[in-house]
C-alpha cells in the first residue's frame, strides 16, 4: 500500500514546525501527488489560525505547488465547539480553504455549555485510564459527533476518539450517509482495534493522514499499517492510496453553490 496524498500537515502558522514549502517537499520526495496544509483552527487561543494569514497562505501553497509540481491544498483542521454541530470555520472563510476537516481538541474555546458537557469531562477521564466513561458522556460525545457531519460540509472527522469517547459506529454511520470520511491519523492513536473492526462494518470510507507537525513525517503512516495488519480494510475503501484521490465534500458543496 502507498500513499497518495497526505491532507492533514501542519506548519508553523500553527504548530508545526515547516513551512508550507517544507511539507510540499517532503511531499514531493514521499512520491505524493497532493499534499494538505490543515492547520488548527481559529478557536485554539495559542496554535488557532487567524482570517489575516489566509491570503498569505493561499500564496505560499500556490508557490510551493509551482515549485514541486504536488498539488497542494490549504486545508483546516477545524475545531468542534459545541454539541449542537458548532464548528470554528464559519461560511465566510470557506472560500478560502480548499479542504475541511473537524475534530474535537483540547484547550480550545468551546460553546459554555459545550464546555461543562464533554469538554472538561473528556480532558479529565482521558487522564485517568482507570475510569470509564459515563453512558450520558458517551452519548454527548456522540451526538456532538454527528450533528458536525449533519451540519457542515466535513470532508472528514480527524482522530476519532481521541481525547474523547463517542460510540465510533454511530459516528460512522451519520458519516457514510453524508459522505464525510473517517481519518486514520498515524500520529495518535484514536480507535481500539474492536472500534475501528465495527466503524469499518458500517461502509464507511477512509482516508490516511500523517498529521505531520514535522516535515520529515510527511507522508508517514506507520502506525496506520500496523493497525491494518491487525484489522482488515478493504483497500478500495481507503480512497489516498494506490494511486487513487478522494471525492472530497467541502468541494462538492462549494462548486454547486457556485463558490
Amino acid at each position: 500500500m502507498r500513499l497518495t496524498a497526505d491532507y492533514h500537515t501542519h506548519t508553523v502558522f500553527s504548530h508545526g514546525t515547516g513551512e508550507i514549502s517544507d511539507n510540499a517537499r517532503a511531499a514531493k520526495e514521499a512520491g505524493l501527488k497532493e499534499v494538505g496544509i490543515s492547520d488548527h483552527g481559529f478557536a485554539h487561543p495559542v496554535y488557532g489560525l487567524t482570517g489575516k494569514v489566509l491570503p498569505e497562505m493561499k500564496r505560499l501553497c500556490a508557490a510551493a505547488e509551482s515549485e514541486t509540481g504536488v498539488r497542494t491544498l490549504l486545508g483546516i483542521e477545524s475545531n468542534i465547539t459545541g454539541s449542537d454541530g458548532s464548528v470554528d470555520l464559519k461560511s465566510k472563510y470557506y472560500d478560502s480553504f480548499d479542504i475541511f476537516f473537524a475534530g474535537i481538541h483540547k484547550f480550545v474555546v468551546y460553546k459554555f455549555a459545550t464546555a461543562f458537557k464533554i469538554a472538561i469531562p473528556n480532558f479529565f477521564l482521558s487522564k485517568l485510564k482507570s475510569f470509564k466513561p459515563s453512558e450520558r458522556l458517551v452519548k454527548e460525545n456522540t451526538k456532538t459527533y454527528i450533528n458536525v457531519i449533519k451540519h457542515n460540509p466535513v470532508d472528514a472527522i480527524t482522530h476519532l476518539n481521541y481525547c474523547c469517547f463517542a460510540d465510533a459506529e454511530e459516528v460512522a454511520k451519520a458519516a457514510a450517509d453524508y459522505g464525510t470520511y473517517i481519518e486514520l491519523n498515524a500520529k495518535k492513536t484514536h480507535l481500539t482495534d474492536e472500534e475501528l473492526y465495527r466503524v469499518a462494518a458500517t461502509g464507511v470510507k477512509f482516508i490516511i493522514s500523517s498529521d505531520a507537525h514535522s516535515p520529515d513525517r510527511v507522508g508517514e503512516f506507520g502506525l496506520v499499517k500496523n493497525m491494518l495488519k491487525r484489522v482488515d480494510i478493504p483497500v478500495e475503501r481507503i480512497c489516498n492510496v494506490d494511486g487513487r484521490l478522494p471525492e472530497f465534500r467541502f468541494a462538492e458543496f462549494k462548486r454547486k453553490a457556485g463558490r
